[in-house]
């Protein structure tokens, strides 16, 4: 597992195999959860899926396609980060760090 960010602003991302295509699963904030899946497979379009009103797809999709030009992999991203009643700032934050935990994949 890799992380970025401290306090309520730490996100983290794990990897894990599934036979020969790669899942990650995204959380932080106060509360992670299942807020979006991104499914990625080498040479198509990406499939995205945003449960309920959540924007975590935002993040979930730079991970699932980076992942997958890097591996030629099959690579599902899974999870959510959720701060209450976030300010764009603190949602700005968020995204900084998820992006740091690109460097690491």
């Amino acid at each position: 597992m890799i992380t970025s960010g401290e306090g309520k602003y730490k996100v983290f991302l794990e990897k894990k195999f599934l036979g020969d295509d790669i899942v990650f699963i995204l959380g932080g904030g106060e509360r992670p959860h299942i807020g979006g899946v991104v499914i990625s497979k080498p040479g198509e379009k990406s499939t995205v899926l945003a449960i309920d009103h959540h924007k975590d797809i935002q993040v979930l999709t730079p991970i699932a396609e980076y992942a997958c030009k890097k591996y030629n992999k099959t690579v599902t991203a899974i999870g959510g980060i959720h701060i209450d009643n976030a300010t764009k700032e603190e949602i700005e934050i968020i995204v900084t760090n998820c992006k740091e935990l690109l460097k690491c994949i």
